[in-house]
């Protein structure tokens, strides 16, 4: 399994578990600036990389009044911003082919959402920026799926992939992690990324009702997927998930970051020469 190189951060091989973190979306310049600079402080006092998500277009919401952020523009100024004061890659949503060039610019990694991971044209486009792709296994799709994504994305030169996985359908407003996927992605040679809060999202129901989600399940999914082998954790945060503008009902509260992040850096530390040492075997552990 590769190794993906971002900036000075290293997700995969054997490197330790990382961290791709933020808020869902921009909601203005000071809540960006704030969470970053949390964060960084965070990451640097557990000694874990880091690369800093965040949308500035939410383009899927489920009615049109929903905020969406400050879109591509003023967007990319910000998150350019952040990565220029806090030291960090960026990564942030791609839409359509041609605002995959654009975030090609600015962004460190080019993220293929979930809805989108099908779309042939926008995959090669992604591909053509020459950055790092992480694609977000749709809900809909079964691990093996994202074979024929891989191999559009490497048609354009870039084997720099990496695979999210954020919950598969499950009824029609239910998401369940299938853990399977895990080291089924890994097998196809790119580092594997878990989500834990889109997999507690439940489809359909607007984000700022508390029934939308259930955030206290977060930990548990992370850990799980820590101990299945996974490469990075993918956390949004916020300082005030009750408050905040988009996923109200589904971010995890900073102030319970860094405790997770400790019993998953522990986790990690304990399994990963377990995972190493498998290699070569067959996926299911038994030679």
């Amino acid at each position: 399994m590769r190794e993906v190189a971002i900036r000075d951060v290293r997700i995969g091989g054997d490197n330790p578990l990382a961290l791709i973190a933020g808020p869902c979306v921009i909601e203005s310049r000071e809540q960006v600036m704030e969470i970053a600079g949390r964060i960084r402080d965070l990451v640097d006092e557990l000694g874990i990389a880091w690369v800093f998500k965040a949308s500035y277009d939410k383009a899927n919401r489920g009615e049109s009044a929903s905020y969406r952020g400050p879109l591509v523009g003023d967007g990319l100024d910000l998150l350019a911003e952040v990565r220029e004061k806090f030291d960090v890659p960026i990564l942030t949503d791609a839409h359509d082919p041609q605002e995959a060039e654009v975030i090609g610019r600015v962004a460190d990694v080019v993220q293929i959402p979930a809805y989108l991971s099908m779309q042939t044209p926008l995959a090669l486009a992604a591909g053509k920026t020459g950055k790092v792709i992480n694609v977000k296994k749709g809900q809909f799709l079964g691990a093996s799926a994202m074979e024929g994504v891989i191999r559009k994305i490497e048609s354009t030169g870039n084997d720099r992939i990496m695979l999210t996985e954020r919950g598969s359908t499950f009824g029609y407003s239910d998401l369940v992690a299938d853990y399977r996927s895990l080291p089924r992605m890994r097998a196809m040679g790119c580092p594997v990324v878990l989500d834990p809060t889109h997999i507690i999202r439940k489809p359909g129901i607007p984000s700022k009702d508390p029934a939308g989600g259930d955030p206290e399940y977060v930990p548990h999914l992370s850990r799980a997927g820590v101990a299945a082998g996974i490469d990075a954790l993918f956390i949004e945060t916020h300082l005030s998930p009750e408050r905040a503008m988009c996923d109200a009902c589904s971010m995890l509260r900073f102030d319970y970051l860094k405790e997770l992040l400790q019993q998953c850096i522990a986790i990690d530390r304990l399994v990963k020469p377990w995972d190493l040492s498998a290699r070569g075997r067959r996926e299911d552990g038994f030679v």
